[in-house]
């Protein structure tokens, strides 16, 4: 009998203690908690080691061989209790590569900790099986609701802050389900009410300024209409209001998501105010959807996912300007032609 799946809270707060176990799957698109997994998992296996002698990323791909991925893993660690092996979109490898991967799984060494992190993973894989009898997959599911509000509570607590009940729901309201916003709104909230204060309605009213949602649906539609002028502009008037180029992206990624649930709530038979509230959107929203599903093919929608997702390890892992990345991936939506994808994907990933 296999293993009961392993939870997020758990690998997380095992990490926090220092503790981890040899195989890691995250899956699932809640990016911030998986983000935050990996960062203290490294730390549990790096300990006080020295840095960049036991570390290893790998991102998905045709050209990444399996075979390098389980080396790496089995390479002894230099001055440190273990390994850590990071691969990312671990669901781009070849069914060949991922065969090499199951087989490790199957069997890991002590001496290393292996993440392997996709959004989703079929689960016809050998992979996929080899992880889920190890028990090693870890389910990161976007919080929605008072699994979202819980989420508020928790972080302010972490900063040393109550927050009272109707504050936290301020606070999400103003922020929406993004965590990464939610999470910087409450570092700026920690620096404003000071060192143990309670953070109440009023901190969150004077304190956490919500980014226009109009500037985003802005940004979306100059995408949708393949405006380039335009969607430079709101791009810029976000900048201007300084957003991190991240979150904008985080941001804009949201939205698009918003389109995607739409159009599935639109082909299943949903209409108006239903088919909103199924996207995750409120229902006044209803009309302006419809309209954005009307000019995102799911062509367009899978593109525009992949050009961001290309983006986002741009922005966090090269040194270029975070402006520059963004206004590449801008110009990539709107002009949202395969030789275009290619081109500005290729760039990106040059400077991951």
């Amino acid at each position: 009998m296999p293993p009961p799946p392993a939870d997020l809270d758990a690998v997380i707060a095992a990490a926090r203690a220092g503790r981890f176990e040899p195989v890691h799957v995250l899956l699932g698109a809640e990016r911030f908690l998986v983000e935050r997994a990996i960062g203290l998992l490294r730390a549990a296996t790096l300990g006080d080691g020295p840095p960049g002698f036991n570390d290893d990323v790998f991102h998905g791909g045709a050209a990444l061989s399996g075979q390098r991925v389980v080396a790496a893993a089995k390479t002894l660690p230099m001055m440190a209790r273990a390994r850590f092996v990071l691969v990312r979109d671990v669901d781009k490898l070849p069914a060949s590569e991922q065969q090499l991967l199951a087989e490790y799984v199957a069997a890991p060494v002590d001496s290393a900790c292996l993440v392997l992190v996709a959004e989703k993973l079929n689960g016809a894989t050998r992979l996929a099986k080899a992880a889920k009898k190890a028990g090693a997959i870890v389910e990161a599911l976007p919080l929605k609701g008072a699994a979202l509000t819980r989420f508020a509570k928790d972080e302010s607590a972490a900063r040393g802050h109550a927050i009272t009940p109707r504050a936290a729901e301020a606070l999400v309201e103003s922020v929406g389900d993004d965590l990464a916003a939610v999470d910087d709104a409450l570092e700026r909230l920690s620096l404003y009410v000071g060192a143990g204060a309670k953070i109440d309605v009023g901190a969150v009213e004077a304190c956490v300024t919500r980014v226009a949602a109009d500037s985003i649906w802005d940004l979306v539609d100059a995408v949708a209409m393949r405006d380039e002028k335009r969607a430079l502009a709101a791009a810029g008037s976000l900048l201007d209001a300084r957003e991190e180029p991240l979150r904008i992206l985080s941001m804009l990624a949201r939205q698009l998501r918003i389109v995607a649930r739409m159009r599935d709530a639109l082909r299943a038979g949903r209409q108006g105010r239903d088919a909103a509230l199924e996207a995750g959107a409120p229902p006044f929203k209803a009309r302006e959807l419809t309209q954005a599903v009307g000019r995102f093919t799911a062509w367009h929608l899978a593109f525009a996912f992949d050009t961001l997702a290309d983006a986002d390890l741009a922005l966090k892992g090269s040194k270029r300007p975070g402006e520059l990345v963004l206004e590449e991936a801008v110009l990539a939506l709107c002009a949202a032609r395969p030789r275009a994808r290619e081109r500005v994907q290729r760039t990106l990933r040059t400077y991951r």
